[in-house]
């Protein structure tokens, strides 16, 4: 009894868990991880679908991502004896997995070369290659259900379908047909994708994507050669079951993932970027806006209002407060402060929105005063200056307005310069009316002309 007391102590110490025995533990909750985030990523998209419907590359996305979620749902085990149970048919299920998972891989050659090309290509060579994946896809998932009804496949696996039912009759054709049309695509789609990736001139979201889509498609290679050198195994009389059932579900499953990055990544980083330049947008113009503010009113606040429509929102009332304040800019002030600006060294731009900047904020301050421009110097008998300019560069003023110690130079030294042209103004008038005075003083003759 002794004696077996080691042996016995080494059969219950617990035994160190191997990656193909971690998921074999954990292979009927395994699909649901990447099922989830595919559930996550359409979610994500699906309101850019919903709001741009017309969009059939975005309509693809969606059709292939749902494809893609369909896979693995279907795929776990649960899912599998539930199909079979409902059905009544065993194995039912792996004519089904294998229709989505056909469909799928032809749904993305098809939103490759669509993608590639452009909607407005329909040259013969592209119609006539969506028609080949078409077809022969087709013409696959018709030959998986009629191989399947020729088989003879009685007992239920939910695992290891492929391997058990490897030398069978029928199924063995059904299987190796599947591999096979799933290889040929991810050869196809793997090789247009980095073929597409060498190109020039791509946006970088849309390159990320792509070696995304890349590494997917290599990983996909690999479940095939796993898959395939499994069945093989099994014509050989090998026992390589393994490779099915621990390598290649995580293969899947990684591949999955970054197929579905792969393709969101350029639309949603797009869709990110957008919205990410109409906030920068919104609050650049804060600075103006808060000055038009100033004089009263401004733009309701709505809950839950999009960016564009609040940036919609503040330009009307920014460009509605600029020509209430038309009547009183000083366009004799905004020519000083532009010469100003220049003068303190800044470039021509930037000094013409430091120039607006300072004018607005004297036209504010003249507002608020209630002191009114007479119209001298407007070009027009209206009294309002032209504010064409600032109507149409916000922007850029309201960026200047963020300098407040730049606009304060230039509005100190468009002010000397104005009281320095007053100050020769006034004595060029004083010189001018003593100058008359002086000539009418020595003048003998009256204004008739004629001697007094």
């Amino acid at each position: 009894m002794n004696d077996l007391a080691p042996v016995a102590a080494r059969l219950t110490e617990p035994q160190a868990l191997t990656p193909a025995g971690f998921v074999n533990d954990f292979y009927p909750s395994f699909w649901w991880i990447p099922a989830g985030i595919l559930a996550a990523a359409l979610a994500i998209k699906l309101p850019s679908i919903i709001r741009l419907w017309t969009d059939p590359l975005l309509r693809a996305v969606g059709g292939l991502l749902v494809l893609a979620l369909s896979v693995f749902v279907f795929v776990a085990p649960s899912t599998i004896r539930w199909v079979n149970q409902v059905t009544g048919v065993p194995n039912i299920s792996g004519p089904w997995v294998y229709s989505l998972l056909t469909a799928f891989c032809g749904s993305c050659l098809l939103l490759i070369i669509t993608w590639r090309d452009g909607l407005s290509d329909r040259s013969p060579r592209t119609r006539a290659a969506m028609r080949w994946v078409l077809g022969t896809y087709a013409a696959v998932i018709a030959a998986l259900w009629i191989m399947f009804a020729l088989a003879e496949m009685p007992e239920e696996r939910l695992r290891d379908l492929d391997t058990h039912y490897a030398n069978t009759p029928y199924a063995r054709e059904m299987i190796v047909l599947y591999l096979l049309a799933h290889t040929v695509a991810t050869l196809i789609t793997n090789a247009l994708i980095w073929n597409w990736v060498r190109t020039d001139g791509l946006d970088s979201l849309l390159r990320w994507g792509l070696k995304f889509l890349g590494v997917g498609y290599a990983l996909q290679l690999a479940f095939d050669a796993a898959k395939l050198s499994a069945v093989g195994g099994r014509w050989a009389g090998r026992d390589l079951d393994w490779l099915s059932t621990a390598v290649a579900p995580p293969l899947a499953c990684l591949s999955a993932i970054l197929i579905a990055v792969g393709f969101i990544l350029p639309h949603t980083g797009q869709y990110l970027h957008d919205r990410r330049q109409v906030r920068d947008a919104v609050r650049e113009l804060r600075p103006l806006y808060r000055l038009m503010k100033a004089g009263g009113g401004g733009v309701p606040r709505v809950l839950r209002t999009p960016p564009e429509l609040r940036l919609i929102r503040r330009e009307t009332f920014i460009r509605d407060g600029l020509l209430a304040l038309s009547r009183f800019v000083d366009a004799d002030l905004r020519a000083r402060s532009y010469e100003a600006a220049l003068a303190l060294g800044h470039p021509p731009d930037r000094a013409k929105a430091l120039a607006a900047a300072a004018t607005v904020l004297d036209a504010a301050d003249a507002r608020s005063q209630g002191r009114e421009r007479d119209g001298a110097g407007s070009g027009s008998g209206s009294g309002e200056a032209d504010t064409t300019d600032l109507l149409r560069d916000i922007g850029a003023v309201s960026r200047a307005l963020r300098c407040p110690d730049e606009v304060r130079a230039v509005r100190e030294r468009a002010a000397a310069a104005g009281a320095a042209a007053a100050a020769v103004a006034t004595a060029s008038a004083a010189a001018s009316a003593a100058s008359a005075d002086g000539e009418r003083a020595g003048d003998p003759v009256g204004h008739g002309g004629t001697e007094r």
